[in-house]
């Protein structure tokens, strides 16, 4: 009895050890997979809720826009500015700069998620049309597992001026940090890895619990 005891006992100590190794993995997504980050008189195929539909997006997660300088990646926590494609707006991040007056040379911009919530995101060139032409979409972040420690010094860090007006819409000014843009270094590692080590979790333990049964069995 002692026996089985002491190899269960192992098992779910192994179980415990393989589960959190691969919690602690962010992803990076890559908006609009191969279509990039365009408006639909670009790339009439893009369709950007349907690909933000059904992605569990947490915080220390990255957006990779692949784009060019015709085109910008505005962030706003307020629904109401999304919804003008107002990117004016005091209550808007800007993570990339552009020209359209100049060539467009290709470009990748990194967004890492920082605050929990609805999120919106859109493009604000030309007053606004490449927005209404379909290069926007909101999505909702999760705490997951909380910020990485290198998304977590908020101090001497841009953000959006405080909203004046009491709009239910509003949110409270976020942060960040001056070292926004590179993704964490940990893309190598994602939550499909989670499920792949939870499924050899639930083996060894099934494997565990038939071995014990079995030395039970030849006990009696």
């Amino acid at each position: 009895m002692d026996r089985i005891c002491r190899v269960l006992l192992s098992l779910i100590s192994l179980l415990f050890l393989l589960t959190p190794l691969s919690v602690q993995a962010y992803t990076n997504y890559t908006v609009g997979d191969s279509l990039g980050w365009y408006d639909k008189l670009e790339q009439r195929k893009i369709n950007y809720p349907k690909w933000a539909s059904g992605k569990n997006f947490s915080l220390g997660d990255f957006l990779i826009f692949n784009t060019d300088t015709n085109h910008t990646v505005i962030q706003t926590y307020n629904a109401t500015t999304y919804k003008r494609c107002d990117a004016v707006s005091d209550d808007t991040i800007e993570w990339s700069s552009s020209d359209p007056s100049t060539k467009a040379e290709a470009t990748t911009v990194s967004v890492p998620l920082l605050k929990e919530g609805l999120t919106y995101f859109f493009s604000g060139n030309y007053d606004g049309e490449q927005c209404q032409n379909g290069q926007k979409f909101k999505i909702n972040v999760t705490h997951g597992q909380g910020l990485p420690e290198s998304l977590r010094n908020p101090q001497e860090s841009p953000g959006p001026a405080a909203s004046s007006s009491d709009d239910d819409d509003s949110a409270p000014v976020t942060t960040v940090p001056s070292d926004f843009n590179n993704p964490v270094p940990v893309t190598a590692v994602n939550r499909e890895n989670y499920g792949v080590s939870l499924k050899i979790s639930t083996v060894l333990m099934g494997f565990g619990l038939f071995l014990a049964g079995f030395n039970w069995v030849l006990g009696v």
